[in-house]
């Protein structure tokens, strides 16, 4: 695969990466505010939203049975959009996982892009 230029890299929402296995890491500050904007107390949003990371070193989502995040919808996309982690805003700048660019919406449009360029 040629590198895809992320400087042109424009969400479409698709929800890809809300669906591939793994944590998403939440930040102290993220606890709060995620609780704050569902309208519920930190303690009850960790006790029912969050489960120990695989690294042991500090909280995580939970996913629904299908593998994808607790909080994504698929009429809807993301629940928490207005305050979601910095892991979900940073992809695909900062991580991804293998074949992401075969599954997100946005990465098959700048390789369609490369293709008539």
């Amino acid at each position: 695969m040629d590198t895809l230029d992320l400087d042109k890299f424009i969400c479409l929402r698709c929800g890809a990466c809300c669906c591939w296995p793994g944590d998403v890491k939440l930040l102290e500050e993220e606890i709060d505010n995620i609780a704050a904007h569902l309208g519920m107390d930190v303690d009850i949003f960790i006790r029912d939203y969050t489960h120990l990371a695989a690294s042991r070193r500090g909280l995580s989502l939970i996913e629904n049975n299908d593998g994808c995040c607790i909080f994504y919808d698929f009429g809807k996309g993301c629940l928490i959009n207005e305050v979601k982690p910095v892991q979900c805003t940073s992809f695909p700048w900062d991580w991804t996982c293998p074949g992401w660019d075969e599954r997100c919406a946005g990465a098959m449009r700048l390789k369609k892009m490369n293709l008539s360029s």
